[in-house]
């Protein structure tokens, strides 16, 4: 259609992974390296030239977009805040500029929705400004099977699945879907383990989730050795974002990790919850591509039908602190009346205003501060660890704080054995790094010991701890670092180990998840009075427990478990939040 004579390309996608391979995929085809006409630009990873025309991942500072004619929303049906976000700003757009052309793309949409949402048509002899256009897909018949009771434990039955294909089905690759890292990484290990037992040769066991590394990431595309099987335990990043050649045979265990926060109580907690059916189709998807393939559901027929028909738009059930802080620094100062596909309930953004005025990224009429504001709108990370980092430099801890956040962004780093006399050193070995402050002192200690035996396997494999991850950390701090150097100048000052400086610089960033200890012997927050408890893989679930913590992240499963937790001061509270405590407010854990 020649669209791209007027300008560039842009596309975007929900991961990392996707924009690299797809990236990568499009070059390609045009017989060139990525970096040239076809360029990426993801969180600190940039390949783009001057003759870069078709570009992954949206990233212009110019609010119009001039540069670009053709932007094409990618896999619009998983619906995140960013892509949420990003289709105002482009109906938001149109209206100043006609010439630009929007596409927005999914295999599962509700497309009169987005038809609606972009149709600028008044009257019915209006003539449509969007039009739903549908291709068919290529997909081969899949044959779903369920189960007739349901299953007590869905990661040993993925196991127990995978192990029945690779003995009774033909040739073909397995994916099996699990809800998180932890899990996958679990059911890996007990494939491995029975791998090595039974002396199979014949079998390949990889890990796909959102923090491996991307070199390790990228292992799930090529093909295993002749004769062998390959067998890929996923996340939910494998169900629409990217395709691993090869997969005939899909095992469904039913339920997905989701943020969901909590208004009243400011929490953002992580839920385990039931898949909805057209995420389930999805996944089923990925079974029909290259032949006929087979689906393997961990639940029963009639729990199918009782599922969600779709996911809910994370728009309307997160925090909104980092989608508010990028539309503030885009220039929209009302974000009360922009124009989201899906509105986000008002309670939810009223809470996030709130928390980014305590944290001082706005001022009294809501506009970003200078410099904080800005600051933390510049920095690729939640806006409480940005305060933190932001903090850091005026407390003299930058580097340690740099790599508290880091650690923070691959997920647990300590090894955790199947096997129980395994397990037992493991936890010995983890007390090595262990300390009394709390989980991210903890972590800080892993990392610094890490560097500084040279960041070996050698080191990982004695002390416990997972190499890719902290490698991924390594990469990380390295590209943070050059990007708070270069883009916000923040100067790189080491406490030399003063601890207390750290946990001080640490609630200045998390003061509003604070939390004390009730004399029920449990915790509550301060702020909502939400009962709490100590996460069992937390350094201080076997110490005394202490009086008051800060803690970075809610898990929800049996219970509402904190994670990465610090212990603090209650004045510092008071000293560090006077605007958000007040005497009144800090409760004495006697009460």
């Amino acid at each position: 259609m020649g669209w791209h004579a007027k300008g560039l390309i842009g596309v975007t996608e929900p991961r990392r992974i996707s924009a690299l391979t797809l990236a990568e995929r499009v070059a390609q085809e045009r017989g060139e390296l990525t970096g040239e006409s076809v360029g990426v630009s993801v969180r600190f990873i940039e390949k783009v030239s001057p003759i870069t025309r078709i570009k992954e991942h949206l990233k212009d500072s110019n609010p119009l977009l001039t540069q670009y004619h053709v932007i094409m929303i990618d896999e619009a049906h998983e619906r995140n805040t960013l892509t949420d976000s990003l289709m105002g700003l482009l109906k938001k757009i149109m209206t100043k500029r006609e010439d630009l052309r929007v596409i927005i793309a999914s295999a599962t949409i509700d497309a009169e929705l987005f038809r609606d949402f972009f149709n600028k048509k008044r009257k019915k002899s209006d003539r449509d400004t969007a039009v739903i256009l549908s291709v068919e897909g290529r997909l081969h018949p899949v044959d779903v099977f369920y189960l007739r009771e349901p299953c007590a434990d869905y990661v040993q039955a993925t196991v127990d699945t995978c192990l029945k294909i690779h003995r009774k089905e033909p040739r073909g690759d397995i994916l099996a879907f699990l809800t998180g890292q932890e899990e996958v990484l679990r059911a890996v290990n007990l494939l491995k383990e029975h791998q090595d037992t039974a002396d199979m040769d014949d079998i390949q066991v990889l890990p796909m989730y959102g923090t491996l590394p991307n070199s390790d990431q990228l292992k799930v595309f090529f093909a295993p050795p002749r004769g062998v099987r390959k067998i890929v335990i996923a996340t939910n990043i494998a169900e629409t974002s990217i395709t691993i050649p090869g997969i005939v045979y899909v095992i469904d265990c039913g339920f997905v990790k989701l943020r969901w926060f909590t208004p009243e109580s400011r929490m953002d907690s992580l839920v385990v919850v039931p898949v909805s059916r057209a995420a389930a189709e999805q996944r089923a998807g990925r079974a029909g591509r290259v032949r006929s393939g087979k689906v393997y559901r961990l639940y029963r027929d009639e729990d199918f039908k009782e599922l969600p028909e779709n996911t809910p738009p994370e728009m309307r059930r997160t925090n909104l602190c980092s989608t508010i802080l990028h539309l503030k620094a885009l220039g929209i100062d009302n974000v009360l009346r922009f124009d989201f596909p899906s509105p986000p309930p008002a309670k939810n953004l009223h809470a996030a205003l709130e928390t980014l005025y305590a944290l001082g990224a706005l001022d009294d009429d809501g506009n970003l501060t200078r410099p904080v504001g800005y600051s933390l709108a510049e920095m690729p990370i939640d806006p409480m660890m940005g305060k933190m980092l932001y903090v850091a430099s005026e407390m003299g801890c930058t580097e340690e704080i740099l790599t508290i956040i880091a650690m923070l962004q691959v997920q647990s780093v300590f090894s955790k054995p199947v096997s129980g006399q395994g397990q037992i050193k493991a936890r010995v070995a983890k007390r090595d790094f262990e300390v009394a402050e709390g989980d991210l002192i903890t972590l800080l200690n892993v990392f610094s010991a890490f560097v500084e035996e040279g960041r070996t396997k050698d080191f990982c494999g004695r002390h416990y701890v997972i190499y890719r991850n902290l490698k991924r950390a390594y990469e990380i701090r390295c590209q943070l670092e050059s990007h708070v150097r270069n883009k916000i100048g923040l100067p790189m000052i080491s406490c030399q180990g003063n601890v207390e400086t750290l946990c001080r610089c640490i609630v200045a960033g998390f003061f509003p998840n604070a939390a004390y200890l009730h004399h029920s012997g449990e915790y509550r927050s301060v702020r909502g009075n939400t009962e709490l408890h100590l996460h069992p893989q937390s350094t201080l679930y076997t110490l005394q427990p202490p009086k008051w913590v800060v803690f970075c992240e809610l898990m929800h499963t049996t219970k509402l478990f904190m994670k990465e937790i610090t212990v603090i001061k209650d004045e510092w509270l008071l000293e560090l939040a006077p605007h958000y405590y007040h005497k009144t407010t800090v409760r004495d854990s006697d009460d």
